[in-house]
């Protein structure tokens, strides 16, 4: 690959997008270089871009659907990654997988790490991880089979609510009220034919006050939350859901802090529902859309990713670790387990 050609598709593939703007002039040294992993750039990628300029960074879109990765490259700069941070926005799950490990085996820290966002990109690793760590989730049960799944759903009892592994935005989620519904809807997911659909993720219905909560976390600190609310049993803002403001308490707190800090995630969107029993935890989101939580909140939470982005590059952040050193927040809650953002030698 030439050296004029980098890993992007060039700054004039950024141009056509019209997103590179003050790129291309040279950021002050004591400021790391920005790629933002996108798929198309949203409001909300737009706003990102537009914080990061403001405090003077070289940012750089970084299109996965034109993305070259030679892996036979020792380091970034020979493949023709010119960046300090990438910070993951992508919206394709295997796309953003393998360019979080590619860049991070070159010694490029990354938001969310790729770790994390494996974990976090499958929803039956999240609840193993989430039920090891002693964090209360709905009843989860895994099946392989239709016949095992339907025996899934009697144990749950109905209605019982079935939905795909990967997959966000509150697709492919389906709520079986007995028997005949729930084999019916098996049956068909299983002729879909993939991997994925051939695993059976089946959990208990929770009756929610019409609402769920996401609670924001970047970098040990959840800086705000929001009740999303629907008619629909599905609250997701992407189906329609209305955000409004939700009081952070010391147990959305403490939830949305230990689940992130179990599956290594420094930037998430925590789903909880509220259920007689307490909160339990649904989902960590690392993708962390904030767009409907920007109506609720008068937080920068573009300008908190960057200066997010900034510590996770190596400004003042200590590296993750595994289980068992010094706490990583100032709250005290461990170590994220699976992530370092300690960079190697490219």
């Amino acid at each position: 690959m030439s050296g004029e050609r980098s890993a992007t598709g060039d700054r004039r593939s950024a141009a056509r997008h019209g997103e590179l703007g003050e790129a291309s002039r040279p950021a002050p040294s004591a400021l790391p270089r920005l790629g933002v992993l996108v798929s198309h750039l949203r409001e909300e990628e737009k706003l990102i871009l537009h914080a990061a300029r403001a405090r003077g960074l070289a940012v750089t879109p970084l299109f996965d659907r034109e993305l070259v990765l030679d892996l036979s490259k020792a380091n970034a700069g020979s493949a023709g990654l010119h960046v300090d941070v990438v910070l993951d926005r992508s919206v394709v799950h295997s796309r953003a997988a393998y360019t979080l490990h590619a860049v991070e085996r070159w010694g490029i820290p990354t938001l969310n790490c790729f770790a994390a966002t494996t974990i976090c990109d499958d929803k039956a690793q999240t609840s193993l991880i989430l039920e090891a760590a002693g964090i209360p989730t709905p009843r989860t049960l895994l099946a392989f089979s239709v016949a095992a799944a339907i025996n899934a759903c009697e144990l749950v009892g109905y209605p019982a609510v079935l939905k795909p592994v990967t997959g966000s935005w509150g697709r492919l989620l389906a709520k079986m009220n007995g028997p005949a519904q729930a084999k019916a809807v098996l049956e068909q997911k299983a002729e879909l034919g993939s991997f994925h659909h051939a695993i059976f993720y089946v959990q208990e219905y929770v009756a929610k006050p019409g609402r769920d909560i996401r609670a924001y976390v970047i970098g040990g600190r959840v800086i705000a939350a929001s009740y999303r609310t629907a008619e629909h049993w599905i609250t997701n803002a992407a189906r329609g859901a209305i955000s409004v403001a939700c009081p952070l308490t010391p147990e959305i707190e403490e939830l949305a802090l230990r689940s992130c800090a179990a599956v290594g995630a420094r930037l998430a969107g925590v789903d909880l529902l509220e259920t007689p029993d307490g909160l339990k935890v649904i989902e960590v989101n690392t993708g962390g859309e904030f767009k409907g939580l920007m109506k609720t909140t008068s937080i920068d939470i573009p300008s908190e990713i960057v200066a997010e982005a900034i510590r996770v590059a190596g400004d003042g952040a200590p590296a993750a670790s595994s289980v068992g050193n010094e706490p990583a927040f100032a709250n005290g809650w461990p170590r994220p387990q699976y992530c370092s953002s300690r960079r190697s030698t490219p």
